[in-house]
Order: C-alpha cells, then sequence, then structure tokens
C-alpha cells in the first residue's frame, strides 16, 4: 500500500514536470503572438534580408510592435516582399523607413522601424518605401580585404 502511494506521487509530480516544461515551451517559443484582428499589414520590400525567419519581431525604439507574418520573393521587381504583421496600438507614418537589424554581433535579426514625420497613417496593405536592407558579415569582410588588397598594389 505504501509503495503504491509513493508511485502516485512519483507519477504526479512526472506530470507536473511535463506541464511545466510544456508551458515554458510555448512562452520562449513567442506563441502570444499578435492576434490577427489587433492587427494591420503592411509590405516593405528588400533587396537582400540575410537570416530573417518568419515570426521575427518588428521593433521600433526597442519595443516589440509586431512580427514579420510572412516572406516570399517578388517575380517582379526581384525583391523579396516581407509582410509585416503591426499591432493596432502603433500607428506609424506613411513614410516610416525600415532596416533589417540584427542584435548583438551575431545575434538573432529584426525589423527596425523608424518613424517618418508624415501625417497620414500606415493602413492595412500599405508598402513602406523606404528600406535597408540586411548587412551580411561576409560581404562586409570581402570588401575589407579588397580595399586592403587596393591599398598594398603598387
Amino acid at each position: 500500500m505504501n509503495k503504491t502511494v509513493l508511485d502516485l506521487w512519483v507519477g504526479l509530480f512526472v506530470i507536473a514536470g511535463i506541464v511545466a516544461l510544456l508551458f515554458l515551451a510555448l512562452k520562449v517559443g513567442s506563441t502570444s503572438a499578435i492576434k490577427t484582428n489587433d492587427s494591420y499589414e503592411v509590405v516593405a520590400h528588400f533587396d537582400n534580408i540575410g537570416g530573417l525567419k518568419p515570426r521575427a519581431p518588428v521593433k521600433s525604439a526597442g519595443v516589440v510592435v509586431g512580427r514579420v507574418a510572412d516572406i516570399r520573393f517578388d517575380n517582379e521587381t526581384f525583391e523579396a516582399a516581407v509582410t509585416l504583421r503591426l499591432d493596432k496600438r502603433y500607428a506609424f507614418p506613411k513614410d516610416t523607413s525600415a532596416a533589417i537589424m540584427t542584435s548583438g554581433l551575431l545575434g538573432e535579426q529584426y525589423i527596425g522601424l523608424e518613424a517618418g514625420g508624415d501625417s497620414q497613417k500606415l493602413k492595412d496593405k500599405d508598402k513602406i518605401l523606404i528600406t535597408q536592407s540586411a548587412v551580411v558579415l561576409e560581404n562586409l569582410i570581402g570588401q575589407l580585404i579588397y580595399s586592403k588588397a587596393q591599398e598594398g598594389a603598387p
């Protein structure tokens, strides 16, 4: 009888541990994304998105204001079309600029928005016209090596 009660308690403890791990995994995975009914979508075109992934944060002044909803290749402009889902609480001017940034030296990539001064606000399905592509570390190293080689050439 005593062993049965002990096994029951161990089983309950294991189940509680699994539930806690699932809860933490969902919290870390940012499953609390912006609801589609409380948001609006805008599109930005970039020459190079680097390692940007769907569900990456969209930040303005360091505050998460949305998420990357979709990334696709535009066959007409030959650029990456990135759809941003922004929270309706944050109304950005039409001349807002978007840049792909990196957290730290080799951290995750996110989109940084910088608000402009236009009186009109972005609406659902609008386009962000001013964009800055990702800085690719390999390209920077190549440019540095090329410039150093040109300095040493007679």
